[in-house]
């Protein structure tokens, strides 16, 4: 019996799976594909991007390189500038509609630090899988394809999946299988939200006339389509109500008439390479746990892919989830922690569902819509609505309640720099918690010795300590205690924190 097995090797699944065998976790991964990667998953349909917090976490398990690397990507591009600035470097769009990351407010990110992840990338599905596959194979994990999910059951001890013509058993099960999920739906989970207002259209075609077509994000009375510097690459939305959603074969004929009616043009496409559709439903599991099962990435929540954010959120409910789980099947985790995956992180999927759905009532045609995406244009264009969409897309200023009015508790860790030459993302690279004491408090330290199976204590100054005399950082980051210059020194609030996020000491 496997400790955990995860259905779905897409990037969620294999970020997972990678953080369990870090943990020292038996996982099996059940995939229904044969191949890792296809033409959907390399350049250019399968163009993704990476925002800061995710590319911070690859940081924080010691595979920013190879991200680099694979997404031929060079490290300055995301690395802290010559003068230490943290300002981000771009922000994509809202609703097709460019935001300039020059107005951002400072202030916005005042508890971030540089580091060698600053800002988000442009990469592709492939470069990502082929980086967490490799990780996760290397880490221990057993990942069989073909293996399509056709049944499960669960009891108190264990689940039961029916694959590939087998069973396999395991203590654990996720659901990793994307927006049509087989595990959401076999283990009754409830899922809800809001119906389509538009069919979306990808695909790579030959045009008999593209000069007729700009590039880049083209708002019509009729409807939007886009064209990105990657040859017959081509993205539409039609507001038809999603009626054509896998309804009837993606023709050459239909793409056609639906390109012209967005663009309108009369507009030829003489081939049709690759082509697939999808719609701006949103939903969300209820729960992202049931028994023994649980949901990561789109099997517990879908939207548009407006602005990108999907596999940024399911990567976030990965490293979430990871460290929390791998407590469970150590029996280490105390009472209540893997209730606090859904509490912590099914508000941050409910806040990306609305932020979908605001972008497409601001690209519905209709009467009324030059006018508000005239004023979406102009809030855009200050200080403040630049610092919205930051804040709302960058991945490093949402801040769990952890029940503490100190800025830095619940938000994820500042790069701390130790005068060592050590930063908070190395030592984080073990997916242990650690304990950082900038003033080499030895009572703090003794205290810590409890836990050290479970948090790695670091001592000494740091390059900039924020005003905090020490900090208790969870697995995934986020940092769960803070003290700050001149007050109380003593153990007890750490210990009390610890106990919470760690169980309870060693005997």
């Amino acid at each position: 019996m496997y400790d955990v097995m995860i259905v779905g090797a897409g990037p969620v699944g294999l970020f997972l799976a990678a953080e369990l065998a870090l943990a020292d976790c038996s996982v099996l991964v059940l995939e229904k594909d044969q191949e890792p990667t296809t033409a959907w998953k390399q350049l250019p349909l399968g163009l993704r991007g990476l925002n800061a917090g995710s590319v911070e976490a690859f940081h924080r398990r010691g595979m920013l390189r190879e991200l680099l690397d694979a997404s031929g990507v060079d490290a300055a591009r995301v690395g802290a500038d010559p003068h230490g600035s943290t300002a981000p470097r771009d922000l994509s769009h809202f609703a097709g509609l460019p935001v300039d990351a020059s107005l951002v407010d400072p202030g916005a990110y005042s508890s971030r630090l540089p580091g060698p992840a600053m800002a988000g990338i442009m990469t592709s599905l492939d470069a990502v899988g082929t980086v967490l596959e490799q990780r996760a194979a290397r880490l221990g994990a057993r990942i069989v394809r073909g293996a399509g999910l056709d049944d499960l059951a669960q009891d108190g001890e264990g689940v039961v999946a029916r694959a590939g013509g087998h069973d396999h058993r395991a203590r654990w099960l996720v659901g990793c299988d994307g927006g049509r999920s087989t595990v959401r739906r076999l283990a009754g989970f409830t899922f809800v939200g809001t119906e389509p207002l538009f069919t979306g259209y990808v695909a790579r075609v030959d045009f008999a006339d593209p000069e007729q077509l700009g590039t880049g994000f083209r708002h019509t009375p009729t409807g939007m389509y886009l064209r990105t510097p990657f040859e017959g690459h081509l993205g539409m939305m039609d507001f038809d109500g999603g009626a054509f959603d896998r309804s009837k074969p993606l023709t050459r004929a239909h793409l056609q008439s639906v390109l012209r009616r967005v663009s309108g043009t009369d507009v030829t496409l003489t081939a049709v390479r690759l082509a697939s559709s999808f719609t701006d439903r949103a939903m969300q599991a209820t729960s992202y746990r049931e028994g023994r099962v649980l949901l990561a990435g789109d099997a517990a929540h879908i939207h548009s892919p407006l602005g990108g954010q999907g596999l940024n959120l399911g990567l976030g409910d990965a490293m979430n989830l990871g460290w929390k789980l791998a407590a469970a099947v150590r029996g280490t985790a105390p009472e209540g922690l893997l209730d606090t995956y859904t509490a912590e992180r099914h508000p941050v999927g409910a806040a990306v569902l609305d932020w979908s759905r605001a972008q497409v009532a601001t690209m519905k045609p209709g009467p009324n819509t030059p006018a508000l995406r005239k004023l979406v244009t102009g809030l855009l264009d200050t200080r403040d609505g630049a610092t919205h969409v930051f804040r709302n897309t960058s991945g490093l200023t949402h801040r769990y309640d952890l029940g503490s009015d100190r800025p830095l508790v619940g938000g994820t860790g500042p790069d701390f720099h130790l005068a060592d030459g050590t930063r908070l993302g190395d030592l984080l690279n073990e997916g242990h918690g650690v304990l950082l004491d900038f003033t080499t408090d030895r009572s703090l330290k003794d205290v810590a010795t409890a836990w050290e199976d479970r948090i790695h204590y670091a001592a000494g100054p740091a390059a900039d300590d924020l005003g905090y005399s020490a900090a208790l950082v969870r697995p995934d980051g986020i940092v769960a205690w803070a003290r700050d210059h001149g007050s109380d020194g003593g153990p007890g609030p750490f210990r009390h924190a610890a106990t919470r996020w760690f169980g309870p000491p060693a005997p």
